[in-house]
């Protein structure tokens, strides 16, 4: 009991240490969304998982790195194995425009305001480069699961741990506004779960919350606070549901 009681306590301590860090100075922008790139955070992790390992998960019938629906599209799988804990994560195999990708081209229609019609687009057919691509952003999205740049994915612009950092050029530039971080102090406080409760949210029904709860078990029933804000979503949707 005692063994599994420091393991939880060292799960946490690693899951908050990887949520606090800031990793926005490597990060890139495209399409309005932030990507942290692969190698930065692997690196990152292993410095604080050392004996982390990652598998791409293969088709078995085929033996290739990705999942086909002729209909749907592509999909990839990762999964983050550290100190016996294993999250699973997955990514569909999307375009520029974040558009499914599939193997053969294909068109859509949508509807131009400004010409007051429908057009057609087109989405490329996916190519081993677009596999791989998302095969990488996948495992950063799995590494998430730990901590590590999660609080890109809930859309924050900084994580929890953050220093005051205002410098004032010696002749003002109107061009170039001044960069104000935020200090943690006694007189503004910073929710800590703020990451998790925006997940949380996100969560539109019972069985998307319940993947969740069993992607994050040992975390939740490790932590009461954590496991009262599951029980209160559940019972949001509940609520919704039952109205």
């Amino acid at each position: 009991m005692e063994n599994n009681k420091n393991q939880e306590e060292m799960r946490r301590e690693g899951f908050n240490n990887l949520y606090a860090l800031n990793v926005n100075d490597r990060t890139e922008k495209k399409n309005g969304l932030t990507y942290l790139t692969w190698a930065v955070a692997w690196a990152e992790f292993k410095k604080q998982y050392p004996s982390a390992t990652y598998r791409i998960v293969k088709d078995s019938n085929t033996n290739l790195p990705y999942f086909l629906d002729e209909r749907l599209g592509i999909i990839v799988y990762t999964e983050v194995t550290v100190d016996g804990l294993t999250y699973e994560m997955w990514l569909p195999v999307m375009d520029g425009a974040n558009k499914a990708m599939r193997l053969e081209p294909y068109t859509y229609q949508v509807f131009d305001k400004y010409k007051n019609t429908y057009i057609e687009k087109k989405v490329d057919a996916a190519t081993m480069f677009d596999i791989n691509k998302t095969i990488m952003r996948c495992l950063v999205k799995n590494l998430a699961m730990f901590g590590l740049g999660l609080y890109i994915y809930a859309g924050e612009d900084l994580p929890e741990e953050t220093i005051e950092n205002t410098r004032e050029a010696s002749e003002p530039e109107p061009a170039k506004p001044k960069r104000t971080y935020t200090r943690r102090t006694a007189t503004t406080p910073i929710d800590k779960y703020a990451g998790i409760k925006a997940a949380l949210e996100s969560m539109k029904d019972i069985n998307s919350l319940l993947n969740l709860y069993n992607q994050h078990k040992n975390e939740v029933e490790g932590n009461p606070e954590i496991k009262a804000l599951f029980t209160q979503r559940r019972e949001q949707l509940q609520t919704k549901k039952a109205a």
